[in-house]
């Protein structure tokens, strides 16, 4: 069990008290904005293999489903520099601000999206456009996510850290699950012509009003407890060069972006290769080598299904590391990688049947990560370079290991025409995670580096009562 002190105990460090209400409100503020940022992120994902292959890469042959994951990839390009920009800048001006930048940013970008014409309109054009849309996706997704990693942790109390950052997470998913819903909606419903040329367009204008919701809730919080803490210590940061900043985390914080980035990587490898590359997989790739694949409901329909199961868990799963500590959630996750990583991927090729089992593995695997890092990461940085540093690490691990996954398995398979490269990648990042995890320190239930000790107004015990029944009030120590 990991130790967690009573800070408001006479004798122990007095810890910072925020509101319960506005630790709810600034969590419901980074996850709902979180969902709108990856249910803009993973409509792409969803519509890659059936649709946007077709419309946009329609003489490509069997090389349509890598250039069109190739421009999927190109937004991971992208996302290092918009963590260099937004990173420092949120240390610098505040996390609400720049967050709410992001959310403009993304939602601009996918609307933009499903009003590029297709090949038959533009010719070469089109595509040129789509990828350059894509990589404004990128940008903004470059500190969106590690921003609102920032604010939750920041927010949340020492001691209940894990549940409110699996929250986080819970916006991911939900994102996700959105996304591929409404993918799977616009296939079902109407017929193959109307779909290419009008239909696939409908789901990227829903960007719009998820993208002012979440500006509405960011716009309205007030900065985190450390932020403010800190700027009211050194007002002066404020100013702090780029450059001052980067070499701040390159060189002191050295062990900790490898830490960091390790567990980035094994957690978005198993990420990529479930929500990007296996509808792809499923419906285009193996059935392309006489394998028995899907058709495209299907395959959505089973995506759908093991995110509702994760969502179902992926809260409880925080809340018991604030119990028995991240460390050894992470190592389940990271061995669950390693052992069934290949099965997995045999799996998919069994039928129906074996879809379902295939994907509740991957699904198990990556609920692990998903329900934990989100109070991981910020960890391991301190206050003052906490969002630049996250940013930094995240999106560079991210973009060159984890988010060019499904174009190098894709590009892998089409070249040598084995279809198990999956499960290799698979295999590979449980590895790293394991070597990662056995790196890292544990940080359930203390407070986060440079910041004072935080507790919520709901974890404070009740003052004594008098024999009539009236609260009693102690000054404290």
């Amino acid at each position: 069990m990991v130790d967690r002190p009573h800070l408001w105990r006479s004798g122990g460090p007095l810890p910072a008290v925020e509101g319960e209400y506005v630790l709810r409100r600034a969590t419901t503020a980074a996850a709902v904005g979180n969902v709108a940022e990856w249910y803009d992120f993973g409509l792409y994902s969803y519509l890659a293999g059936t649709v946007l292959s077709r419309v946009f890469f329609p003489d490509a042959g069997p090389w349509a489903a890598v250039y069109t994951l190739g421009a999927f990839a190109a937004a991971f390009v992208m996302r290092p520099l918009g963590g260099l920009v937004f990173g420092p800048l949120g240390d610098r001006i505040g996390r609400t601000k720049v967050l709410s930048a992001t959310v403009v940013l993304m939602a601009a970008a996918t609307l933009l999206l499903g009003l590029v014409p297709g090949h038959g309109t533009l010719g070469i054009a089109a595509p040129i456009l789509v990828l350059v849309v894509r990589m404004l996706q990128g940008f903004s997704a470059g500190g969106e996510y590690t921003g609102a990693l920032t604010l939750i942790a920041e927010y949340a109390p020492d001691r209940r850290r894990g549940f409110f950052g699996s929250w986080l997470e819970f916006g991911t998913l939900t994102g996700y699950t959105l996304g591929a819903g409404a993918s799977a909606t616009v296939i079902a419903l109407l017929p193959d012509e109307a779909l290419l040329s009008w239909g696939w367009r409908l789901p990227f204008m829903l960007a719009l009003p998820l993208g002012i919701t979440g500006i509405y809730l960011r716009l309205r919080l007030e900065d985190t407890p450390a932020f403010r803490q800190l700027m009211d210590r050194s007002p002066a940061l404020s100013g702090m060069p780029l450059r001052r900043a980067l070499r701040i985390v390159l060189v002191r914080y050295r062990r900790g972006v490898l830490v960091a980035g390790g567990l980035v990587v094994a957690w978005n490898v198993a990420n990529y290769v479930m929500t990007s590359y296996v509808p792809t997989y499923l419906t285009s790739t193996l059935v392309e080598y006489g394998e028995a694949g899907s058709g495209s409901a299907v395959a959505t329909g089973l995506q759908v299904a093991v995110m509702l199961g994760m969502l179902a868990v992926i809260t409880g799963l925080g809340r018991l590391s604030d119990r028995v500590g991240r460390r050894p959630i992470l190592l389940t996750g990271s061995i669950a990688l390693v052992v069934t990583g290949l099965p997995s991927v045999w799996l998919l090729r069994q039928g129906l049947a074996g879809q379902v089992g295939g994907l509740a593995l991957m699904g198990t695997c990556l609920v692990c990560f998903a329900a934990v890092a989100p109070s991981t990461l910020p960890a391991v940085f301190p206050t003052l370079v906490r969002y630049g540093g996250l940013a930094l690490t995240f999106n560079i691990a991210v973009s060159v290991f984890a988010g060019t996954s499904p174009t190098a398995i894709a590009a892998l398979t089409a070249a040598t025409g084995y279809l198990d490269w999956a499960g290799w990648f698979l295999v590979a990042a449980g590895v790293v995670g394991i070597v990662s995890v056995a790196f890292l320190e544990e940080s359930a239930g203390r407070p986060l580096a440079g910041a004072r000790p935080l507790a919520s107004s709901a974890d404070l015990p009740l003052p004594e009562r008098s024999p009539d029944g009236v609260f009693l009030e102690h000054p404290r120590d």
